[in-house]
């Protein structure tokens, strides 16, 4: 059985810092399009920050920990993306909250609390070229899965991960300096939405 504990969150964390650290450049060239060039920079070194943050930490409540990642995410990062990435991990927290061991089926419904806390400060929604349009369709393939196969299920939301972000190519940039470009936009992939594609990837390797 699939299960969030201090191990697990090291484990997913360091996935999720290689991947970025991986995909920098990939993730610069794409900002370069339509923002200021700097995501795959801020993305690498933010979550290499909090894993560097989670590995040396001897606490053990998950919802401190990620509200600790928040912080040391913000700073890391000083960013509009960053800024979001901390406000998922500020709605995570306040859901696993004295928790030291969460079911999948929690991690699910603290995604989707990460997930709301997003929209809600950054007041935005999915359809509209954004991290949330890879990190949604993907929390909705977990929320409803029947926990029959969770292996099955994480590979499931990182393809709905993926196939979020490429429909972003469709989609008119309305938040950010991206938004300048607006009808420009279409065509191009949004970078953020990509983050949450490698999210979703980095995930899923940790456990297949």
């Amino acid at each position: 059985m699939i299960k969030m504990n201090y191990d697990s969150l090291c484990k997913i964390i360091t996935s999720i810092s290689d991947i970025m650290t991986e995909n920098k450049d990939y993730l610069v060239s794409l900002d370069q399009q339509n923002g200021d060039g700097d995501l795959g920079i801020s993305m690498s070194s933010g979550y290499e920050a909090v894993k560097n943050y989670v590995i040396a930490s001897e606490e053990r409540d998950l919802g401190k920990l990620l509200m600790k990642c928040s912080s040391v995410f913000n700073e890391a990062a000083p960013s509009s993306l960053g800024t979001i990435t901390a406000f998922g991990f500020m709605g995570m927290a306040k859901a696993l909250k004295g928790k030291e061991e969460a079911t999948f089926a929690e991690c699910a419904d603290a995604l989707d609390a990460g997930l709301n806390k997003i929209m809600e400060k950054a007041k935005s929604k999915p359809g509209e070229k954004t991290i949330l349009d890879a990190l949604y369709p993907a929390i909705e393939v977990l929320k409803n899965s029947d926990g029959s196969d969770k292996i099955a299920t994480l590979k499931s939301a990182a393809e709905a991960a993926a196939e979020g972000s490429e429909n972003t190519k469709n989609m008119k940039s309305v938040h950010g300096r991206a938004a300048y470009y607006a009808e420009k936009s279409i065509g191009t992939l949004d970078g953020g939405s990509v983050v949450g594609k490698l999210i979703f990837e980095a995930i899923y390797k940790c456990y297949c």
